[in-house]
């Protein structure tokens, strides 16, 4: 099995709009799929290194019993304004497990091709043991692709 996830949508919509959603921590929680992402507090982010916390549920998943709620810090790796940004998180395990999410845009004819990837090939070794990886299945990151369609061509906030 790979240890990366790809999944890609054209969304009719230049890709400051697009970015936009996915710099601000709220846009997060309104893209997600898998519903563990409940609320977050932080900044619009704008460079590598800024961070934000997200309030979870794991109980969405049904996939390790009771864990339930827990916070994680987001940090951004990479940044490049309407092109990338990518994170890492660190939650209830210390240190974090290693895994990226991310997003790369591509101006196209009428919009942007947006492409949505976790990579876990540089998880610790207790991390792979769990088995618990992939966390997020391409089904949800194709779901949070149509979420994001949906939250752009709405006119997300922005600011």
């Amino acid at each position: 099995m790979a240890d990366r996830i790809e999944t890609d949508r054209f969304i009719p919509a230049p890709p400051a709009d697009v970015f936009a959603v996915l710099t601000d921590p709220q846009g997060h929680v309104a893209i997600d799929a898998t519903g563990m992402l409940q609320d977050a507090d932080g900044d619009r982010v704008t460079a590598a290194g800024d961070t934000f916390v997200v309030h979870m549920d794991r109980e969405s998943l049904n996939d390790i019993p009771d864990y339930g709620k827990y916070d994680v810090t987001v940090t951004i790796r990479d940044f490049e304004p309407d092109r990338l940004i990518s994170w890492t998180i660190l939650g209830r395990v210390r240190p974090g497990m290693g895994h990226v999410y991310g997003y790369r845009l591509e101006p196209v004819d009428g919009g942007t091709r947006v492409t949505s990837f976790y990579d876990w090939s540089d998880i610790t070794e207790r991390a792979r043991a769990s088995g618990v990886f992939p966390v997020v299945s391409e089904t949800a990151l194709s779901g949070t692709l149509g979420i994001l369609d949906r939250t752009v061509r709405r006119g997300y906030p922005r600011g």
